[in-house]
């Protein structure tokens, strides 16, 4: 059922969930990893974790701690308790009263993921407080998450963890998890400005050259080698000619500092949709070089944070009463 129709129809309470309570924890992720633009994902260890409790009575109550603390809304139109209608509507519920509590780590509007962590914190919410009334295949829980994120690049890995392959077919998003090399040390630079998806995207040209695409085409099978296998050949594999390039007007110093990166060997792409930076080091001594090439050659501040691949994904674990 859609959730079109399930409104149409009129929407059932989901009666006997008043005091279940499920704890979310959910990856940050960064998309396309240069070649693999709109396709390629990896879970990162930052997190956002949540409580999420039935209320017995109607209402709605919200507290956001850390990232987004008195910035993001405590109404209905935030993106988690949007999530959890839009997965209770699929089934055929009314959201039920909740109270929501959410602790932040994932850097907003930097290409980290954290809509797409959003999104999948509350299909991943709904679903556990739904558990034993209503069963959630990996697909199902893919294909609510991208109906609302729009493409599924960074909510597969967010939802599954590790290196995702997503793609949509006529029945919906698909995903495959693979397994990172374990020499694979990324590492990210977040600025300390912010970077609008949408504007990202505008300034993608609605068609490219043959050639590029070709290019792309290569560069991207051999990044999902380097990347689970031959981390030696991550430098010439996240190259790219799709999408980073066009955007580069709209970042010039993440621009600037990924060619710097680059020219010294280090594996630098913009992380999804930008400005923050990732690296795929392959050992920590050459993440260490990154960091110091980027202090000494940054107009702005950067946060330098070396992170572990997360290879578990969303959870969602009931609390007991």
């Amino acid at each position: 059922m859609t959730a079109a129709a399930a409104v149409a129809g009129g929407l059932r309470a989901a009666d006997g969930l008043a005091g279940r309570s499920v704890h979310v924890k959910v990856p940050a992720t960064s998309a396309n990893l240069g070649p693999g633009f709109d396709t390629l994902g990896l879970a990162l260890a930052v997190y956002d974790e949540l409580d999420v409790t039935v209320l017995e009575q109607p209402g709605l109550e919200i507290e956001v701690h850390g990232v987004g603390e008195g910035e993001v809304p405590l109404d209905a139109s935030h993106l988690v308790v949007r999530a959890m209608a839009h997965a209770f509507a699929r089934r055929g519920y009314e959201l039920p009263p909740i109270r929501l509590v959410a602790h932040n780590a994932i850097p907003h509007g930097r290409g980290l993921g954290s809509s797409g962590a959003a999104i999948v914190a509350g299909v991943m919410a709904a679903s556990g407080l739904l558990e034993g009334a209503e069963s959630f295949t990996a697909d199902d829980l893919l294909e609510l998450a991208t109906e609302l994120e729009g493409h599924p690049d960074n909510v597969a890995p967010a939802l599954f963890g590790g290196l995702t392959i997503a793609w949509t077919t006529p029945e919906g998003p698909r995903h495959k998890k693979l397994i990172v090399h374990r020499g694979v040390a990324p590492l990210v630079l977040v600025p300390e400005h912010e970077m609008s998806t949408a504007l990202a995207r505008s300034l993608q040209p609605a068609s490219v050259p043959h050639e590029d695409a070709v290019f792309n085409v290569s560069r991207s099978a051999l990044l999902v080698a380097a990347l689970i296998q031959s981390p030696e050949l991550l430098l010439q594999a996240t190259e790219d000619k799709l999408h980073q390039s066009y955007r580069a007007e709209a970042m010039p110093e993440t621009d600037r500092l990924i060619k710097a990166l680059r020219a010294a060997g280090h594996p630098a792409v913009v992380s999804g949709a930008g400005p923050s930076i990732l690296v795929l080091a392959s050992d920590p001594s050459e993440r260490a070089d990154a960091v110091r090439l980027v202090e000494e050659s940054a107009d702005t501040a950067w946060q330098a944070l070396p992170l572990a691949v997360d290879f578990k994904g969303a959870t969602a674990v009931p609390q007991h009463r």
